[in-house]
């Protein structure tokens, strides 16, 4: 019984450790999964803890359940919206990127190790995914705003990406422990198992899960339970059917994500509060399980292949796989940075030591200093790269203070509260549309309706039923509006126009080049021509010596387009150059002239106005004179 209460006591220290010193990380910018695997080390037999833990099938096991939750969750989280802007880049990553990494990782490996290229290829596969729970912490928690297709395509790499590196892994330790007496058709075959398996299992699984939420009547505490418990049955159940299951709680957890559940809020604040407790136990686990004292042997060699997998194969890996996809330089040297390595690799790495493979601990200790340092080197510089980049998009709205309250039995509409702010749009005297009228106010503690209360204040408390798809809209009346910055005016544009206004129209205006084919279509519809009616907020076109960029979108159409009238030169890398050279100077000369083509309507419009006003007095004194003869007659 005491040894029973001294392993808790234990476990929930190293809990309340990791989650306290998640703090540190916020303070100095460190990635918080490296803190994680910071305590276990610590906590370790080399550590200052010297808890002894090697249960390698334990710690596979344990693994394997987090890993399972936490892309549940990454799948319960992603919109079906981000597939259709991102999804065939994404998956071309997550596949034939996986595939390129681990060959040029098994080169190096092969040089930087002797290892035969079977045992080369192996540790490049175990290294070759990236990791979602590091990737959706920095970009979700850590207030990284990039472009949709940018972030889209990140996530749902790193989200998809862990079954075909999971695959390779297999396969190529079957292929070791086999020595060649399996069919060449094996390997395909078991792909096709393993990938079609995974889709189908999850998309079943996941229509179940919600058929069960939405039609079982159960006690409100029981559903998270429901979900859990559904969501490990469709991995367990794939796993044995020679599926994916890592895939199928993926899938799953993405059909029932975009899915109208009962208590979706609830299931999604269960989940993110289970997610970070399956990220804190395995990372703080594989801590516990790595041996520091060996990792100086093996630091260079290890060094070697981090600085080939992060410089090398995963930058020729991302270039190769979205040169078909219209990414800009900027965007594909980011994606290529945001590779970081994590729980997987490390997970993968027990791989060889389960099936008893001689350099089973060899594997695990390159993989361990590979993520480390991978977490030590990208994750420290993703938001200053993103910076550096310009791939920032300025947020179009201030602070929003809303809480989203249950409706019970209700997934069709929403109870939305909203602390009216003093910088919104209602307060400066906004007209609120009649789908918008609040339900309920409190102000000063009293209760009020829309009907005994004649203007909102700031501080006032709004409660109003909505259907989910206007929460956005709502955020727009009620949040903050916000001033652009210099930087966001180098991102927006100098100017703002309208997006019904002709592409004719703006030639005139401004003295640019128009094509007759284009003349009649507004500017919207040009991004739609353009973009293939995938437009999103950053989105730009070059239109003779200006640039026009897409500046603001609601529900999708575009309202708002920014006018750039000195654009930055089109991005073939980090950074324009800093000499002046001819075309720079080109460039300053056009935007000159830019400027003055609009001063000059300016002028030009004055002129007008000042002439329609002498035409107006002088036919004012017409008619003056001509009652005044009629009043003499």
């Amino acid at each position: 019984m005491e040894f029973n209460n001294l392993i808790i006591l234990i476990a929930t220290i190293l809990l309340l450790v990791s989650i306290f010193t998640s703090l540190i990380s916020f303070r100095i910018g460190a990635p918080l999964l490296l803190i994680f695997l910071g305590v276990g080390l610590a906590a370790g037999e080399d550590g200052i803890g010297g808890i002894t833990f090697d249960n390698t099938p334990a710690a596979f096991l344990i693994g394997s359940v987090a890993l399972a939750i936490i892309l549940f969750e990454s799948g319960f989280d992603t919109r079906f919206s981000s597939y259709r802007v991102a999804a065939a880049p994404a998956l071309t990553l997550a596949t034939v990127g996986v595939l390129i990494t681990t060959g040029l990782v098994g080169l190096a490996a092969h040089v930087a190790l002797s290892l035969p290229w079977r045992e080369s290829l192996l540790l490049g596969a175990i290294v070759s995914s990236t990791d979602a729970a590091a990737v959706f912490f920095l970009l979700r928690v850590g207030g990284i705003t990039l472009r949709d297709r940018v972030r889209s395509t990140l996530e749902i790499e790193s989200g998809t990406n862990d079954p075909m590196s999971i695959f390779l892994t297999l396969a190529l330790v079957q292929l070791i422990t086999a020595d060649g007496d399996q069919s060449p058709w094996h390997l395909p075959a078991l792909f096709l198992s393993q990938i079609g398996g995974g889709v189908l299992f999850g998309l079943v699984g996941g229509w179940l899960l919600v058929l069960a939420i939405n039609r079982v009547k159960l006690e409100p505490g029981l559903y998270p339970i429901v979900s859990l418990s559904m969501a490990l049955f469709i991995f367990a159940l794939a796993g044995v059917a020679e599926g994916s299951g890592f895939l199928a709680v993926y899938v799953a957890g993405l059909v029932a994500g975009n899915s109208k559940l009962r208590g979706a809020q609830s299931l999604r604040r269960f989940h993110n509060g289970l997610t970070w407790l399956s990220q804190i136990v395995m990372f703080v686990m594989l801590g516990l399980l790595a041996s520091p004292a060996q990792f100086p042997s093996l630091f260079l060699p290890a060094a070697a292949l981090a600085v080939v997998l992060i410089l090398v194969a995963r930058p020729i890996a991302i270039w190769l796989c979205l040169a078909p996809f219209r990414f800009t330089n900027n965007e594909t040297t980011f994606i290529a940075w945001v590779g970081l390595r994590g729980a997987v690799s490390i997970l993968l790495a027990i791989v060889p030591i389960l099936f008893g493979l001689p350099d089973g601990q060899l594997y695990f200790n390159i993989a361990f200093l590979i993520v480390m340092m991978s977490l030590l080197v990208q994750g420290w510089t993703i938001r200053p790269l993103a910076h550096w980049l310009k791939l920032i998009v300025p947020p179009r709205i201030g602070p929003v203070d809303r809480v989203e309250l249950e409706l019970p039995g209700q997934a069709d509409y929403e109870l939305v509260a909203y602390t009216i702010l003093e910088h919104s749009p209602v307060v400066s005297g906004h007209r609120l549309p009649r789908w918008a009228r609040p339900s309920l106010i409190i102000r000063d503690g009293q209760v009020r309706t829309i009907h005994t209360v004649r203007h909102l204040q700031a501080g006032d408390l709004v409660y109003l039923f909505t259907a989910p798809s206007r929460v956005s809209m709502l955020d727009r009346l009620f949040g903050e509006t916000r001033e652009l910055a210099e930087d966001d005016r180098q991102f927006f544009g100098d100017l703002a126009l309208k997006a019904d206004m002709t592409v004719a129209a703006l030639a005139e205006l401004y003295g640019l080049p128009l094509s007759i084919r284009n003349a009649k279509l507004t500017l919207a519809e040009l991004f739609r021509q353009e973009f293939r009616d995938a437009v999103e907020v950053g989105d730009r076109l070059r239109m003779g010596s200006v640039e026009l960029i897409a500046r603001d979108m609601q529900d999708g159409e575009l309202r708002v387009v920014g006018l750039a009238l000195e654009p930055a030169a089109p991005q073939s890398g980090p950074r324009p150059p800093a000499i002046p050279l001819p075309r720079d100077l080109i460039r300053m000369l056009e935007a000159a002239r830019s400027r003055l083509y609009f001063r000059l309507w300016q002028r030009r419009q004055r002129r007008q106005a000042r002439r329609a006003e002498r035409l107006a007095r002088r036919q004012a004194k017409r008619q003056a004179k001509d009652e005044a003869s009629r009043s003499a007659d």
